[in-house]
This record gives structure tokens, sequence and C-alpha cells, in this order.
């Protein structure tokens, strides 16, 4: 693979991220304080939402599995006809409709909408990976590229979306000392902008049509700069597995179900850890001021530790490099309890680094699985999609669960949308999102990668195996 063909691939899925980023970071708090939409309400948003894209998921794998290959592959077409949807779906996602009675029905909609359609995009995209080359250093190092892309379209969304609607979040009321004798109604005092105003709304539509214009740019490099390969180990005589019995031998499959179940909880961890950042910067820390900066230094520290954790994984294996993701359980635990603004920009570098290699090693370690597959299932072909999306299916259902539960637990604990300083049990509750909750799922997701039985030895075996069968 040549370098210009590794940054194709990894620019085509960037836009996904930078999308996906500005809404794990922000649509939260936009649901809440912009659209005043009660907690209770904004977890069914965010968790139907994530639930619609994890059921679209093995659909969209079986369709994809059906499909007959074309001049430009048998993926490419997917991606591009979903594009321009996605975009459209996207943009209308942040538009505050004129109605209020309506809102959470047309919030519920476009996001469910735009989750379905990402899924269309991300199935066929990341199983790609398997039809760049038939070498396994070859694919690791394209889902480097990819993966170091991603996370500076998860930097480039945050920023873009933080630079341009911070101003809808930063309230000179709320910066100032309140009086000793605080009364009530400098807590209920609003403290942000009233949605009515236009510019509390408008500039997330902004943000929303800068990002659409990243979607369409993706897309054409993507298509003119990689080329699909059709399966380089079928043969003639191979027929495609069924997709029902497909999916029934990968639930079966140890290495792939022991991977899943691990990274699905990490994967969980981390969606919390985003989704209630910003809340928490606000909230619980006293870093109104500083959040997008925080944001950014996260997502900095990730996409310049993605070359580290690579030769590291080169040089120890990926079940070694897995422990880096440990790493922000102490540092979050720190910041919960010393929420001091110079020991917050520490937590965020820490933080990066470990996002980094939670988001490299699924997508490095999957297509070892795949092999595997093929290598116990010689003469059986199109499984490479059903793996790809049944684990999206998985990572996203948890996820949206794991969000649903920490909006219902601020409505449970009565967050008030707009208000200066939120109750004790709120920001109690902020802190065990942002603390006990990622580190518990990450010690157990880390306990179960430990029988992941991949080794780098059994890697290499597998690949001569491969290349005979070739």
């Amino acid at each position: 693979l040549s370098i210009c063909g590794k940054l194709c691939y990894a620019i085509g899925g960037a836009p996904n991220q930078v999308a996906g980023s500005a809404a794990a970071f922000f649509l939260q708090i936009y649901l809440l304080d912009i659209a005043h939409i009660t907690p209770f309400h904004a977890s069914l948003v965010l968790f139907i939402g994530k639930a619609s894209g994890a059921v679209t998921d093995p659909v969209a794998g079986f369709f994809i599995s059906k499909s007959r290959w074309t001049k430009i592959g048998r993926l490419m077409p997917w991606m591009l006809a979903c594009t321009p949807f996605t975009v459209v779906s996207y943009f209308f996602m942040w538009y505050l409709p004129p109605f209020v009675s309506g809102r959470v029905a047309w919030y519920l909609t476009f996001y469910c909408l735009f989750q379905a359609l990402t899924t269309l995009f991300q199935v066929p995209y990341s199983a790609l990976t398997m039809f760049l080359s038939t070498d396994q250093k070859e694919r690791d190092s394209a889902t480097a590229y990819r993966m170091t892309m991603e996370v500076l379209g998860t930097l480039i969304g945050a920023a873009l979306q933080g630079q341009i609607v911070a101003s809808a979040h930063v309230s000179h009321h709320c910066a100032v000392t309140p009086p000793v004798n605080t009364t009530d109604s400098w807590h209920d005092s609003p403290s942000f902008p009233d949605p009515s105003d236009p510019l509390s709304h408008q500039v997330y539509m902004v943000a929303a049509g800068v990002i659409g214009g990243v979607y369409l740019l993706g897309i054409v490099i993507l298509f003119l700069g990689v080329k699909e390969k059709d399966d380089p180990y079928a043969l003639n005589s191979d027929r495609a597995i069924p997709f029902c019995k497909g999916l029934g031998l990968t639930m079966k499959h140890g290495p792939y179900v022991k991977l899943t179940a691990s990274f699905l909880l990490i994967s969980t961890a981390v969606q919390l850890e985003q989704s209630n950042f910003v809340l928490f910067c606000t909230h619980a820390a006293g870093l109104r001021n500083h959040f997008q900066y925080l944001v950014v230094t996260i997502l900095v520290s990730a996409a310049v530790s993605i070359p580290f954790w690579q030769k590291f994984l080169q040089r120890f294996g990926k079940k070694c490099a897995a422990c880096g993701i440990s790493w922000m359980i102490p540092f979050a635990v720190m910041l919960v309890t010393i929420p001091n603004l110079i020991l917050a920009y520490f937590v965020a570098f820490v933080s990066g680094l470990s996002i980094a290699a939670s988001l490299l090693l699924p997508w490095s370690m999957l297509p070892d699985v795949v092999d595997n597959f093929r290598l116990q299932n010689p003469h059986g072909k199109g499984h490479e999609t059903i793996f790809y999306s049944s684990y999206v299916f998985f990572t996203k259902m948890s996820a949206g669960i794991g969000l649903g539960i920490s909006a219902a637990g601020l409505e449970f604990t009565g967050y008030k949308p707009g208000i200066c300083r939120q109750s004790d049990d709120v920001i109690l509750t902020l802190k065990i999102l942002i603390g006990a909750v990622p580190a518990i799922l990450i010690l157990v997701g880390l306990f179960i990668l430990l029988f992941y039985p991949i080794t780098e030895e059994s890697r290499k075996e597998t690949k001569l195996a491969l290349e005979v069968l070739r």
C-alpha cells in the first residue's frame, strides 16, 4: 500500500469522527441548556438514537453481504450513497424548531436518522480494511493511519464545535462569586441565553454547516484515492456464508466474543467520559470557561500518541498495549476529588493517551480475529462485514445504554437546565459518572481481555497458514 492510499483511506473516515465528536461532547448539553428539554427526554433521545444506530448495524451487514461486485467495488457504493443524506440529517439535528411541544420528537427523529446513516457508512468503511491488502503489517499500518486521522477528526470536531458554540454557554453572571448568604434566587437564576434568543442556537447551526462540508470533502478523497480489492483468499468454488449462519458462527467464535465483550465495556467508559465531561467542567469542577480548551487538550494528546501506540504494539504485542487504557483511572479520580485547573489539564493529557489506545487496539485486533475465523472456515467468504457490523452493533448498544442511564441519573437527582449552580446531588452524580463508573467498566473490560487467546505467535502462524491457502 502506498502512503497516499493509506492517507486517502484514513481521511475518508475522519468526517464521521468529526461529527461524532461534536455530538458526543455537546449534544447532551445542547439538548438540556439550549433546546431546554428535560434530562429524562434527553436520555430517551440519546439512548433511542444510539439503539437505532446499533440495530442498523446487522441490517446493514446483511444487505452489504448480499451486494454484488461493481466497477467501483462492493463497499464503495454504500458509502457514496449515504453521505448526502447523512449531511442533511446532521444539520437538522442541531436546528431549533420554532415549536416547543414537538421538540423531543424532532431531535429523536433526526438523531436516529443520523445514527442509522452513519452506520451505513461505518460498516462498509471499517470492513474495507480487509480488502486493502492481504498482509497483516500493511493492514495494521493502514489502521494506524486511519486511527490517527480519526482522532484528528475527533479533535477537529470538538475544537470547531467548542470554539463556535462556546459563546452559547458562557455567562458572565455565573462567573461572579456569590455572596456569603447565597440565596436560592442566585442558584436558580439562568446562566445561559434564553432559547428564544437566536444567537444561542444559530452558532450550533453554523458549526453543523461547517462539519457537513467536511463530510463531502472526505468522501470525495476516499473515492478518488482508494481502490477496493476483491476477497484475495476466495476460490471460485467458494460460496458466501449466509448472514444468519455467519452471525451464529461469529457469536460462537471465542476470540471474537472475548474481544467484543472487553471493548464494549471500555468504549462505554470512554463514551461516558465524553458525554459528561463538559457538564462536569461546567457544573461540578468550576471550569466553565476552560472546557473547550480541556477538550482540545484531550484530543491533541490522543492524536499525537497514536504513532507511539502503533510502535508499542508492534514491539510488545497488542494485549500488552491494552494496559495503557487504564492510565486514565487514577487521574480521573484525582480530578473528581481535587478539581484544580492545572490538574485538570494534566488529567486531560493523560486521558488522551488512554483514549488513543482504546481507539486503536480494537480496530487493530479485529482483523486478526477475522483471519483466525477464515483459517477455521476456509471455504466460506463474505464474513468480513458480519464481523464488523456485529462489533459496531454491540459497542453502540452498550454506549447507548450507558448514555441513557447517565442522563436519567441527572433527571433523578434533579438537574435543572440553565441555572448557575446545580444541587449537591447533581454534582455528586457527575463526579460518579466521570470517575467511579468508567473506572469499574475499564477494569472489568481489561480483565476479560486477559483471556483473549490470539497472541503475537499465533498471529504469525495464522499468517503463514493463510499464505499457504492463498
